[in-house]
């Protein structure tokens, strides 16, 4: 089995909030979720998005554990940890977007709850699997807020009132659902599985990554055959370049000019275990 990963933050100053484990029988990309309020957490994102990847994937590694229960168990663990020196009911509590794959010797299961993106090739035969649904809320305020160049008061004042919004709308019915104090956010990850050849390539992104497809820099065949043959870091340096001749999001609408960007890519799967 090849596995190729890279991980880069989306700015110098500031701590990458992605985190990965990439291993021969299990992946994991968690994409901690930008906080532009506060959040009642005296850790902040990047020690929750670590110390939940690190709970799940313990738990992930005993087979018999689905998925989903891996999920849930690590929630509740990582909010044990921080609940007698944190507000875990406050509405911006730090919470995290999660891929995960496990592999078997001829099939795969995967779980993801987020905006983190897997992409699995059987042979030219592509499958996305995408949680789109916290784009699907705060519509009227992520178009005002495209109406604004990065970097600028307005822009900024307009993503706060958006992320006022998303928030209301997170882990309750009707909106979007995405990893945090609350275990039972795990039952409404989307859950599959999948068989694995000599063919089959894989990938995980977290959205920063996933920018190579959703800016139009390429479709997702191109994007794992550039992962396949050049690697994560290529793949993420063609969206760092594109994010630079774009700096304020005049030509490509987004929140932030750079994002922390993580992508794993899988192949070689045959006689592997």
């Amino acid at each position: 089995m090849r596995i190729l990963v890279n991980s880069d933050p989306g700015s110098a100053d500031r701590d990458n909030e992605d985190w990965l484990h990439a291993g021969e029988n299990l992946v994991a990309v968690l994409d901690g979720a930008t906080a532009r309020t506060d959040t009642g957490c005296l850790h902040g994102v990047t020690w929750y998005a670590r110390r939940l990847g690190e709970n799940v994937v313990e738990l992930a590694r005993d087979l018999s554990t689905p998925l989903p229960t891996a999920l849930a168990q690590a929630i509740s663990r990582v909010a044990e940890e921080h609940r007698g020196t944190c507000d875990l009911e406050h509405p911006g509590t730090p919470s995290a977007a999660i891929g995960l794959v496990r592999f078997y010797p001829t099939s795969l299961e995967y779980l993801v709850l987020g905006d983190v993106s897997l992409v699995v090739d059987q042979g030219g035969r592509l499958s996305v699997v995408t949680d789109d649904r916290v784009s699907r809320t705060a519509t009227a305020e992520r178009v005002e807020a495209d109406r604004y160049p990065i970097g600028s008061p307005s822009k900024t004042a307009a993503l706060l009132a958006m992320k006022h919004t998303e928030l209301a709308a997170r882990n309750v019915p009707g909106g979007y659902w995405i990893a945090e104090a609350d275990p039972t956010a795990a039952q409404h990850a989307l859950i599959g599985a999948a068989p694995v050849d000599d063919r089959t390539r894989l990938a995980v992104l977290s959205d920063g990554a996933a920018r190579a497809v959703t800016l139009g820099l390429l479709d997702w065949p191109g994007a794992v055959n550039l992962l396949c043959s050049e690697g994560p870091a290529k793949l993420i340096a063609r969206v760092r370049q594109a994010e630079a001749e774009d700096p304020h999001g005049t030509r490509w609408r987004r929140n932030k000019c750079s994002d922390d960007a993580t992508a794993v890519y899988v192949d070689g799967f045959a006689g592997t275990q």
